[in-house]
């Protein structure tokens, strides 16, 4: 289909009404560098396009359904376990603002373990919370239309993750807003929370407010969760075959490396 693109758009370039069709390679050195950038933008597009094209809708939905779930299976495997926060440097929830500035001071004076305990235990109610994310994420794929897939196939390297957030926060923030809460409430997290923070605020080092520990935790959770599944989606991206060496279903590997291998071509 592009093959005769160039030398059609040098065809029209060099037609002039005075002389009819002129001499191409005489025209050509005229042609200045800027359409010659564009004419090669246009091809390379172009050529982009035409490998997704050559997928049916079919496989386009289906490959990236599987996918999505894929990614968000495993993203919920890894942090919904114990470590899967505290552990992970990437995802770890550390405290809110107003008592980092004063943890310094505050550990000085003593209370360095209390600090320590409520870190661990806000990184343990976002685990507790996240298996719970695997069946909304499920069902935010089952919605996805045909004109979803094609875009996010199309898109940049976490474009279905961006999808999941756009069609899944809200919901997931309700989902893990009261397990969050049942979780601080057992641990005593909010009132060691609120002690740290009435201890600093004695001494100047935090103002009083109404920082919600629960929200601050859910929202983290959330934060970790889209970027681990945004990390499953860029791996896949980047290497399919080496993705889906893991799939148990050669069926399913064998769709994603087509669908997402044409993406590389």
């Amino acid at each position: 289909m592009l093959k005769g693109l160039p030398n059609r758009i040098c065809l029209a370039l060099c037609t002039t009404p005075q002389n009819g069709t002129a001499c191409a390679a005489n025209q050509v050195r005229r042609i200045p560098a800027i359409v010659i950038f564009f004419i090669g933008l246009v091809i390379s597009t172009a050529t982009l396009a035409a490998g997704v094209d050559n997928i049916t809708d079919a496989q386009a939905n289906t490959g990236l359904k599987q996918a999505l779930i894929q990614g968000a299976n495993n993203a919920v495997s890894q942090l919904g376990r114990n470590g899967g926060f505290l552990d992970n440097p990437q995802v770890k929830i550390p405290l809110p603002p107003g008592l980092q500035k004063a943890e310094g001071v505050m550990r000085m004076l003593g209370q360095g373990q209390a600090f320590d305990d409520l870190n661990v235990a806000m990184n343990r109610a976002a685990e507790a919370a996240v298996p719970a994310a695997r069946t909304l994420l499920i069902n935010a794929v089952k919605n996805m239309t045909l004109t979803d897939a094609k875009g996010i196939l199309t898109g940049g390297d976490t474009a279905g993750t961006e999808y999941f957030r756009r069609n899944s926060e809200t919901r997931l923030q309700q989902t893990f807003l009261p397990i969050v809460s049942r979780y601080t409430r057992k641990l005593g997290l909010a009132q060691q929370y609120n002690q740290l923070a009435g201890q600093a605020a004695q001494v100047g080092l935090v103002n009083q407010q109404d920082a919600n520990i629960e929200r601050y935790i859910t929202q983290k959770a959330l934060d970790g969760l889209y970027l681990t599944i945004g990390n499953e989606e860029k791996s896949l991206r980047a290497d399919p075959v080496q993705y889906t060496s893991n799939i148990a279903s050669k069926y399913s590997s064998t769709l994603l490396k087509t669908v997402f291998g044409a993406l590389q071509q």
